[in-house]
């Protein structure tokens, strides 16, 4: 069961690794496309936002603080789908791709917050790991 538990954090978690550094090598278009949807600072917040999902899938990847990681995907995916996904102020044919990457966020959100939940147990084992739960030293 260990492996299974880490080919799920790798298949899940990847693609928040490669999405920060889309975040991070399109630069201008991402924080163009912030700025559109009237993010504050949006360069910045594309770079924050980029480090984060790097960070977060990497610690889920890694198991090192994967509770820790998988709580701020979890903010960072429902901050986005609220912020960039407003398909409620879409109109026309713009709808539907909003629609569709909000329930995109949300859904991952929702599967963050299980990793988050499971690596925080004190028993739980995520499979090979690097390190323990954040959780856990707090105890």
């Amino acid at each position: 069961m260990n492996a299974v538990m880490l080919v799920g954090r790798i298949l899940f978690a990847f693609m928040f690794v490669m999405s920060g550094l889309n975040h991070l090598t399109k630069a201008e278009a991402m924080a163009g496309y912030a700025a559109y949807k009237k993010v504050p600072a949006p360069k910045l917040a594309n770079l924050l936002s980029g480090v984060l999902m790097i960070l977060g899938g990497l610690s889920i990847i890694l198991g090192v603080y994967a509770d820790l990681g998988a709580v701020v995907l979890a903010v960072l995916l429902v901050a986005m789908a609220l912020k960039m996904h407003d398909f409620w102020n879409a109109q026309g044919e713009a709808k539907q791709p909003e629609m569709i990457g909000f329930l995109k966020n949300i859904s991952m959100a929702g599967g963050a917050l299980f990793m988050f939940a499971y690596a925080a147990t004190a028993d739980s084992n995520i499979g090979p790991a690097l390190g323990k739960s954040l959780w856990s030293l707090a105890r």
